[in-house]
């Protein structure tokens, strides 16, 4: 039967079954209980743990936007009502600046291409860490671009005192804080000494501070890179809906710094880079902050529980600001894997120059990391975890 846009949006309104977030976000053979579409070839996965992904997805607040927003669809994301415009008011108001300097992306992927695209060339390379997030460096690489790599350390901590060194006349500092996949950050004391260093000894070179995880630090001794990217003109922020507002699927992302420095972002960026659906439910979710508060709380517990998961049989982890723990594991993390996709549970893929040693793993809900759980222990050799209400407790005698 044809479906058209008043019964379909009859199908998702309010009130409706259909319209539950959980349904809307419900991932794998879940998604298919609760009444979706068929799986696809990935969702044939019981519990997807391998993209940082939020678990819930959107709060109620945004879901209840994008409905309303479907009126819109037909318009472009900047005569929509609200339209991007909007969009970059919202994100103004909620991180106390200007809109002029803020920049939009889809997610935050397409910023970090246009950071390499902007201060890298031959002669002035990448800097990055080893392991990070890869996109700025796979970007160097489709141009050519030389990337001096700097290992992490043995804490899997981002060794700014090398990376630094490594800036002297590059073009780009990728610093990725919390880092993932190591889960770590450094407090915002040593990242404003970072800056200042790089500034002093490197004054052309540019730094891009990736705080995708921001959402979800709990360290005291954080604080967000923003006021920096202010004062500094080579010096940017990077963030994404895709984490703890669970937008990964809607694709939006955004810049901060000094105008100018915004404005050679936005010659760079796709005219329309957000939608208008996209639009209207990031604005809702940024004027929700008790949700991410919330989400916050959730994964902190979860994340807790599962770090014990592993702890509990002797396996290091290193510390978590993030929702997905780095654990070594002592073995490839290829084989564990597959091993565990085997047995319905996807994990993180492998990370050079470590991935013969550890590997990552998202963090779900606290149900799927108690059925999780029972998995990884198995696959790696383990007991059976213990239930999620005792995540408090001691550890149990081995």
């Amino acid at each position: 039967m044809p479906v058209s846009r008043r019964s379909f949006l009859g199908a998702i309104s309010p009130g409706t079954a259909a319209y539950s977030p959980a349904i809307v976000a419900a991932r794998g053979r879940e998604a298919f209980t609760a009444g979706g579409a068929a799986p696809t070839p990935r969702s044939e996965a019981k519990i997807l743990l391998d993209s940082n992904e939020n678990p819930l997805g959107p709060g109620r607040a945004a879901m209840e936007a994008l409905t309303r927003a479907f009126v819109d669809a037909g318009r472009y994301p900047t005569n929509a009502r609200p339209s991007m415009g909007d969009l970059r008011e919202a994100i103004a108001r909620r991180n106390s600046v200007k809109p002029e300097n803020v920049s939009m992306g889809s997610g935050s992927w397409e910023l970090l291409r246009i950071a390499v695209r902007l201060y890298t060339s031959s002669s002035r390379p990448l800097v990055t860490a080893a392991p990070t997030f890869e996109m700025p460096e796979k970007m160097a690489d489709q141009l050519g671009i030389g990337v001096r790599r700097v290992p992490v350390d043995k804490d899997g901590r981002l060794d700014l005192d090398a990376m630094a060194q490594a800036a002297r006349w590059a073009g780009l500092v990728f610093l990725c804080n919390p880092n993932n996949p190591t889960s770590t950050l450094h407090p915002a004391r040593a990242v404003a000494d970072f800056i200042a260093r790089v500034g002093q000894e490197s004054p052309e070179t540019a730094i891009l501070v990736d705080e995708a995880y921001h959402d979800y630090v709990t360290d005291p001794g954080y604080a967000t890179a923003v006021p920096l990217a202010l004062e500094h003109p080579n010096v940017i922020v990077a963030r994404t809906l895709s984490k703890a507002y669970g937008m990964a699927g809607m694709r939006v992302g955004y810049a901060i710094g000094q105008k100018h420095t915004m404005d050679a972002f936005n010659r760079w960026g796709i005219t329309f880079n957000q939608n208008s659906l996209a639009v209207a439910a990031a604005i809702a979710a940024l004027d929700d902050p008790a949700h991410i508060e919330a989400e916050r709380a959730r994964n902190t517990e979860a994340r807790a529980f599962t770090t014990r998961i592993f702890k509990d049989m002797g396996f290091r982890v290193m510390d978590s600001q993030a929702n997905f723990v780095f654990v070594d594991i002592g073995r490839p993390a290829k084989a564990f894997k597959e091993d565990c996709a085997r047995r319905g549970i996807l994990v993180g893929r492998e990370f050079p120059p470590l991935q013969k040693t550890h590997a990552r793993v998202s963090i779900g809900t606290i149900d799927e990391m108690q059925r999780a759980g029972v998995v990884i222990a198995e696959v790696l050799g383990g007991g059976r975890p213990a239930p999620a209400g005792s995540v408090n407790e001691p550890r149990r005698p081995r």
